[in-house]
């Protein structure tokens, strides 16, 4: 051992804690030695035969030697054994506490007897000369401080191979194979004496400076790591490094045997400890100077296919300290106190500083083509410094991000400088447009924004002073507008509570509908109870969230779907020109080529439907391009369930159409023509039943079609001209009604006519006077109906025959008198069939509309005085010709 300076200390004050370990350390060598207990383990490592006959020596080594020194409290004790290996004392101090009392001697801490057993803790860790882990050890935890204990040792090498061969050593030879001088010296615990067997550790100390006990090239040659815990240990330590050890550090063949030979695990252990230790931006710096960005920062298991930007990275580091110390006086406090707040947001930035110069580097295809391929940073964090997987993915956040963060701080701030100008589109400040940003960006959102600060500073293309003021002006207004832990917000609606509300089923759709519902949470922080949220929801026409969400189905859930549909080869031209539906069987629904009428996108037709009821004029008008694609093309589809559908839809829609949009549009024209044709849907070429569903669904999208293009105007002087209203009307009624009951009778086709009548009324109130013109049509239709003997067979065709009769009168009235001949033959022969048969279902209601017709032509009979007796003559003759007909005339006396 090198002598000691008379300046230099030669004992240490120990802990009581350290002073119990020693003494427990001891006790186990004296028991071992008392014993002769060394006995043999397997081990890679084997006790020469001339130590077997010396007594234990135990020293504590290395680097709880130099904080000691230092005044630096140490938890971690290195142990060296002179002739047993790390794993054989460990299991001699186990089987010496295993003898009762012994344990009671000593304070062994909490957690040192787990399940009956005394040290459950003991590890072996294999030697692994392949990646330069040349010692084996054993650790534990004992007292509350974690041991390392392991054999004094020297390292020989063969000619063939450069890994070294492990032996027991002398505390000398032990002492020079170590790193650092400084970290190089022992406290005997037999002697209580410091060590400094490399006669350079205490002058180095003084000196602080980091230089290797042996030659450096073959120290570092032996184990590059070495390279790494040099830097570490000068930036913890602020020590500079030894001139001709540093020229080692950097040399070029030991680079390389360091980005080859060590595994990224070690590699990754030493960065993380030089980026949480007190010098980060010192251990960044030594590896910048030294060159050995290339070496660490990588990803050696793969081609990158393109080279780092090293220029970026002294500023990008240089910067990060800046702003994590504040030594920069034009750094905001805003910066620093909401993107570094913790020590884990801290060791990120640093992270963001050492992977920036791969920040515009191109991607690296992943294995699978069908994968996405990776950022070149990210692999550099996963692959090459083995990061773990949260703070890889922070890295590939704000690579992802990276675009949307710049453009967002960069809106915000320009539009928060600029407050008295008008905002046009997007409202950059907002608070529903910052938060749902915030949203995207994660829990790691204050990092990425620092990532992009870092790259955007580096880069250049903008003054420093200027990026400083727009983050900070983002990052003040985010804070102002309590957003910063935006992403942890709940929605007040759950989707299901959603679907519930738009009276629909739950589904994909409603992850991005739940966002829209919380934008709006986030415009209206005071709302509070989902009870308000449903409300607004279900309200219809004026309602913000329902508008948004209307808006937000069409765009990302109706057009998607429609967009996707192609045309069908096999469906010509020739299929769409006569009405047969005999087409749906020679062209089939084919879903995959019109995904639309897949059962299972049911949901986005129900939320179409709900978006039309949601609409006001003001909304229609916005979204007119998105809502008319979809409608055309399902009344277009030879499938006429679907024309019904899209007929259902469309008289939604006209609902709140102007007719100047349709005029403008010239799309009023179009419905016409798409709507008129499927009147002629009918037996025998369409099953009855389809045709009922179809015909039901066209008469109200007509109605709302001419009620848009047409609006009845206040009563004014009738002209001798019909007005286009008349002409819509007259032809409705005439291809709508009249003309399908001629081609398919009500004889034959009972139900389809009941469908037909049941529309009549409504259109015939629409006509209002200008129905007169259909009197003797109407009148002469109904009462056939009315009078046919077998009319009973089908109860609701009678019913809705004299319904329709009623509307006939009262639209009519001014000229029915000429035709209450005809009204009252249909409504008699009705009325005697069913007084003969009043058992049947539904005869009851069917003799209640009879009253009602004929209540309601006496109503209009009774007001004319000149007319007045001869209507009192014909009932009584009609009473005297059938004593049945009392029932229906005697009410009316």
């Amino acid at each position: 051992m090198a002598p000691k300076s008379d300046a230099n200390p030669t004992t240490l004050e120990l802990t009581q804690v350290e002073t119990e370990l020693r003494n427990l350390l001891l006790d186990v060598g004296h028991w071992i030695d008392e014993t002769s207990g060394v006995g043999n383990i397997e081990s890679a490592v084997q006790v020469p035969d001339e130590l077997t006959k010396e007594k234990i020596v135990l020293r504590f080594t290395g680097g709880w030697v130099r904080d000691k020194l230092l005044g630096v409290e140490s938890h971690d004790i290195d142990v060296a054994i002179n002739k047993m290996t790390g794993e054989h004392f460990g299991l001699k101090i186990i089987e010496y506490l295993d003898i009762p009392g012994n344990a009671d001697k000593y304070d062994l801490g909490p957690g040192s007897k787990e399940n009956g057993k005394i040290l459950p803790g003991l590890h072996k860790i294999l030697a692994n000369p392949e990646k330069s882990k040349n010692l084996e050890t054993a650790t534990t935890k004992l007292m509350g401080l974690d041991i390392d204990l392991v054999n004094l040792r020297k390292e020989t090498y063969n000619e063939i191979s450069r890994n070294p061969q492990m032996k027991f050593g002398t505390p000398e030879e032990d002492a020079m194979r170590r790193d650092a001088t400084v970290n190089a010296m022992f406290f005997n615990l037999n002697t209580s004496q410091i060590e400094d067997f490399t006669g350079h550790g205490f002058e180095d100390m003084e000196a602080k400076l980091i230089r290797t006990p042996l030659e450096p090239y073959q120290t570092f040659k032996d184990d590059p790591l070495r390279v790494l815990r040099l830097i570490r240990f000068a930036s913890r330590l602020n020590y500079r490094i030894d001139p001709a050890t540093e020229i080692a550090m950097g040399n070029e063949e030991i680079r390389k045997v360091l980005k080859i030979k060590i595994s990224r695990e070690r590699v990754g252990i030493e960065l993380e400890k030089m980026l949480k230790g007190p010098d980060p931006l010192m251990a960044l710096s030594l590896i910048d100077r030294l060159g050995l960005y290339d070496t660490i920062f990588t990803d050696p298991t793969r081609d990158m296919n393109s080279s780092p930007e090293t220029v970026y990275f002294s500023s990008a580091y240089t910067f990060v300290h800046d702003v994590l110390q504040e030594t920069s006086g034009d750094i905001p406090k805003s910066i620093t106190n909401t993107l570094t707040r913790t020590s884990d947001e801290k060791y990120l930035a640093w992270i963001c500083a050492t992977v920036m110069p791969w920040a515009d580097a191109p991607t690296v295809p992943h294995k699978k083509k069908s994968q996405r391929p990776y950022y070149a940073a990210y692999l550099v964090s996963r692959e090459g410094f083995k990061a773990p997987n949260k703070v890889s993915d922070v890295v590939a956040a704000s690579l992802e991000n990276g675009e949307s963060i710049r453009e967002r701080v960069d809106k915000c701030a320009k539009q928060l400088r600029q407050s008295t100008a008008k905002t046009v589109g997007e409202d950059a400040t907002a608070p529903d447009t910052l938060g749902m940003a915030i949203r995207r960006w994660g829990p790691t959102w204050r990092t990425q924004v620092l990532f992009s600060l870092i790259y955007e500073v580096v880069l250049g293309s903008v003054s420093r002073d200027r990026l400083l003021q727009s983050y900070s002006t983002f990052l003040s207004h985010v804070t102002k507008l309590g957003l910063l832990e935006a992403y942890t917000f709940k929605p007040l609606l759950t989707g299901n509570e959603l679907a519930k509300a738009l009276n629909t089923k739950p589904g994909p759709w409603m992850k991005d509908a739940l966002d829209v519902v919380m934008a709006w949470q986030l415009r209206n922080p005071d709302v509070k109870d989902p009870s308000d949220a449903i409300e607004a929801v279900k309200t219809s026409k004026n309602s913000e969230l329902s508008s948004r969400l209307a808006s937000h189905f069409l765009q990302l859930t109706v057009r998607p779907l429609f967009s996707q549909a192609r045309p069908n080869p096999n469906l010509t031209a020739a299929a769409h020109k006569a009405p047969d539906h005999d087409q749906r069987t020679r062209f089939p629904d084919d879903t995959s080529r019109e995904p639309w009428k897949d059962a299972k996108n049911g949901s986005t037709i129900e939320l179409l439907r709900w978006t039309l009821s949601a609409l006001d004029a003001k909304g229609v008008e916005a979204n007119w391009g998105l809502l008319i694609p979809p409608i055309l093309k399902m009344i277009d589809d030879i499938d006429l369930k679907w024309k019904a559908t899209g007929c259902d839809l469309l008289t939604l829609l006209l609902q709140s159409t102007p007719g100047s949009l349709l005029t403008r549009t010239g799309l009023g024209s179009v419905f016409e023509e798409s709507l008129m044709p499927l009147f002629t849907y009918l037996p025998t070429l369409t099953p009855e039943n389809e045709s009922i569903v179809l015909l039901d669904s066209v008469f109200p999208a007509l109605m709302a079609l001419v009620n848009s293009l047409h609006p009845a105007s206040s009563p004014q002087h009738k002209s001798s001209l019909s007005t286009p209203r008349e002409r819509f009307m007259d032809k409705l009624l005439r291809d709508g009604i009249l003309a399908p009951l001629f081609h398919a009778p009500s004889s034959a086709y009972p139900r389809l006519a009941t469908t037909l009548f049941s529309h009549l009324p409504m259109l015939l109130e629409a006509m209002g006077i200008d129905s007169v013109k259909h009197l003797q049509t109407l009148t002469t239709l109904l009462s056939n109906v009315l009078a046919e003997p077998l009319g009973l067979a089908h109860p609701p065709l009678m019913k809705s025959a004299a319904k329709g009769m009623q509307s006939v009168i009262l639209n009519g009235w001014p000229r029915i008198k000429g035709y209450r001949g005809e009204v009252m033959r249909g409504v008699s022969l009705a009325w005697i069939r069913c007084s003969e048969d009043k058992t049947k279902v539904g005869v009851e209601e069917i003799m209640g509309e009879l009253r009602e017709v004929v209540g309601v032509l006496n109503a209009v009979l009774v007001a004319d005085d000149e007319g007045k007796h001869v209507w009192d003559r014909e009932k009584r003759e009609l009473t005297e010709a059938d004593e049945r007909l009392r029932g229906l005339l005697d009410a009316l006396q």
